[in-house]
Order: C-alpha cells, then sequence, then structure tokens
C-alpha cells in the first residue's frame, strides 16, 4: 500500500546558518556599534540578547529575513516573553517547534476523514502517516493538506510505493 508521513520540522543546518548570517550583520550594523547584541543557538532553542527592546525587535527582524531567505518556514519559532537580565540588557528564548502536536495531529486526521478520499490517517508519534489504495489519492491528500492546514508549516516525506 502506498503511504507517506506528514510531519513538521525544521531544516537546523539552514536554521544554523541563517542565525550566522544575522549575527554577521549585527556585528557590522552601526545601529548596534557598542552593544552586546546577539542570537545564541542550542540545539531547539535560540536565545537573543539586546540592549533595549527596540534593539531585540531590530534583531530578530534581521533573524526573520535571514531565515526566510534561507527556506526556512518562520511558523516554526515559537517567541517567549522579554526577560531583563543585568543591567539594562534584555533577553528572549524563542524556541523552535519540532513535530505535529497531538491537538494539531487530530485536526490533520479529521480534515482527512471528513474530505472523503479513500485514504486513511494514523497518528504515529509526532507525524501523520497516510495510506491510500492509489498514488492518486494520495497526491490530492498532500494538495489538499497544504491548502486546509495553513497555521503548521508541514511537509511530507517517507513516500513509498
Amino acid at each position: 500500500m502506498p503511504s507517506f508521513d506528514t510531519v513538521s520540522e525544521a531544516n537546523m543546518v539552514e536554521v544554523k546558518n541563517a542565525i550566522e548570517q544575522a549575527n554577521k550583520e549585527i556585528s557590522n550594523r552601526f545601529d548596534f556599534k557598542g552593544s552586546d547584541a546577539r542570537i545564541e543557538q542550542k540545539e531547539r532553542e535560540l536565545i537573543a540578547f539586546a540592549d533595549a527592546e527596540f534593539q531585540l525587535d531590530q534583531l530578530r527582524d534581521v533573524m526573520l529575513n535571514k531565515l526566510s531567505k534561507r527556506g526556512v518556514d518562520v511558523r516554526f519559532l515559537d517567541n517567549g516573553k522579554i526577560e531583563k537580565i543585568g543591567g539594562d540588557k534584555i533577553k528572549q528564548v524563542i524556541k523552535i517547534k519540532n513535530g505535529i502536536e497531538s491537538d494539531d495531529a487530530k485536526k490533520i486526521v479529521r480534515v482527512i476523514k471528513d474530505s472523503k478520499l479513500k485514504v486513511q490517517a494514523s497518528i504515529q508519534g509526532d507525524a501523520v502517516r497516510v495510506i491510500g489504495a492509489k498514488r492518486d489519492d494520495l497526491q490530492s491528500a498532500m494538495a489538499m493538506l497544504k491548502k486546509e492546514i495553513t497555521d503548521l508549516p508541514l511537509e511530507f516525506n517517507n513516500f513509498r510505493d
């Protein structure tokens, strides 16, 4: 039976490259001269440091620009709250989402069942596996998911014939 997996994973290599480019641009920009503005990456977490909230907004803007140029969907980012650290400096933790949460997975399964396509969807951990008898039905399911689920950056992999 042909099948594919619906997943939501950021390309971490591209994220790392985008953060390096953003830090390089920040170190060269005139409005950041003499400040300690930077972005650090730890696994699936980005930490933005700045002197003021305005600088933090500029930092995030540069980061989002670099991420989108590298083809990383910005819907993967989950902004945390802004925290004050020593002196007048601030930081913000930005988490990178990985996998499909159970509520979203249930929503995907419900959308597939309501579509009346001849495919079956099942939740497999943090992915949703879609199985169908015909390859055309699976491709229709992919197109329908891309159109219906707009709040999640979905990718399709593990396509088997």
